[in-house]
């Protein structure tokens, strides 16, 4: 008896190493692709916080010539993915090594992209629009959130537009990730909120997206197993490494959950409100989220009790309303617990761009797998619960 079509399943991911040290390593991955000229993509934070000199320093030491592009901004722009493509091309690079949070590490994917196709970036907005394989690629985190190291996902933001956009693809899974915990040790409080915030959203959205399935939700409980419980401690003890490993652990099981199962109305409405804002897109997720599961329990009750008693609420005897109320409630809690007190409206968000960031969080790839079905309306009125 053959299975149906809708019960096969895909999981890409990349050749991950994971543990302290591992960005020493750069070089000899790099050699692998018989690399004779690296393209380094970071920013100005990642090089002040000394982790891009460890990588040069692993090329150096294996005698590999390398390039460094570092105009990369938080929310990577069209223009600065156009000029890096340009710089690798310039420079006769052959593979792509970034170091940094989601910003170098989409900036890197979509050089190369337009290194191996030849066209404005814009051209490939979402979903398998790619046919040309990019160049190697090796992911180094410099935060436990983003999960670009492991996903098939970039996010670029279009300053003319002022919106970001999607390009979805197994062809921008990176070829390695090398997740080094040590590396997150330069995250200031807020920085490690915000991103450990992220990571438990996209593990959140993977497990009641349309697209969940049982090569996933492993992949999504444990990240919220991980996150919940090691969040607020390593916030509170920044130079405990074996708590940054927990979470740094927990983002990537998020990454892989999330980049197989694809994400939600947050992260719809999450690129709408960065690209229009230029804002952190962890400190989006987290002023939406518990409005975003609010709306959307109705849809997948079962999934989101699971949910709550892998938070450790205790769920016994409760009705799905009075599991909705404690998870919502567990959820601010949590963010309160790690600093976090940001409003839509503290941003400068009025009720008068609602209908424009509900347009373009209409248009995102991301809606598509929301467990509840929306209209621009319902996340209209999600939007203003979150000012």
């Amino acid at each position: 008896m053959t299975a149906s079509l809708s019960a096969l399943r895909k999981f890409v991911s990349p050749e991950i190493i994971f543990g302290a040290g591992s960005r020493h390593s750069a070089a000899h991955y790099a050699r692998h692709f018989g690399a004779r000229r690296v393209l380094l993509v970071s920013d100005p934070g990642v090089i002040a916080a000394g982790w891009v000199a460890d990588v040069q320093a692993s090329f150096d030491a294996q005698g590999l010539a390398w390039s460094l592009f570092s105009a990369v901004s938080p929310n990577p722009r069209v223009e600065e993915v156009m000029a890096g493509a340009e710089f690798y091309h310039e420079q006769q690079c052959d593979v792509i090594v970034a170091i940094g949070g989601g910003s170098p590490m989409d900036c890197a994917k979509a050089i190369g992209i337009v290194a191996a196709h030849g066209r404005n970036i814009l051209e490939f907005e979402g979903v398998d629009t790619l046919r040309t394989p990019s160049p190697p690629l090796i992911l180094i985190p410099t935060t436990a959130g983003t999960s670009a190291d492991v996903s098939q996902f970039v996010i670029i933001s279009d300053q003319r537009e002022r919106m970001k956009f999607s390009i979805v693809s197994k062809a921008v899974v990176p070829d390695v990730a090398l997740i080094d915990p040590e590396t997150t040790a330069s995250m200031d409080p807020f920085l490690s909120a915000c991103t450990g915030i992220d990571a438990l959203v996209h593990a959140i959205e993977a497990f009641v997206s349309t697209g969940n399935g049982p090569l996933t939700d492993p992949h999504a409980l444990e990240a919220m197993r991980l996150i919940n419980g090691h969040l607020v401690p390593m916030i509170a003890n920044p130079t405990d490494i074996a708590l940054r490993e927990k979470v740094m652990l927990g983002s990537m099981q998020a990454g892989l959950a999330f980049s197989n199962a694809i994400l939600g109305a947050v992260h719809a409405m999450s690129h709408s409100l960065g690209g229009f804002l230029d804002l952190p897109h962890g400190l989006c997720n987290a002023v939406l989220i518990e409005h975003v599961v609010a709306f959307n329990y109705s849809a997948a009750p079962e999934r989101f009790r699971v949910i709550a008693e892998t938070f450790g609420i205790d769920c016994r005897g409760l009705n799905a309303g009075q599991v909705r109320e404690r998870l919502v409630q567990h959820l601010i809690a949590l963010k309160r617990a790690v600093g976090f007190h940001e409003t839509l409206g503290g941003h400068g968000v009025g009720s008068s761009d609602i209908p424009f960031l509900s347009a373009h969080a209409m248009g995102d790839p991301c809606i598509l797998t929301n467990p509840r079905h929306s209209n621009q309306r319902d996340v209209e009125v999600v939007f203003g619960e979150a000012l």
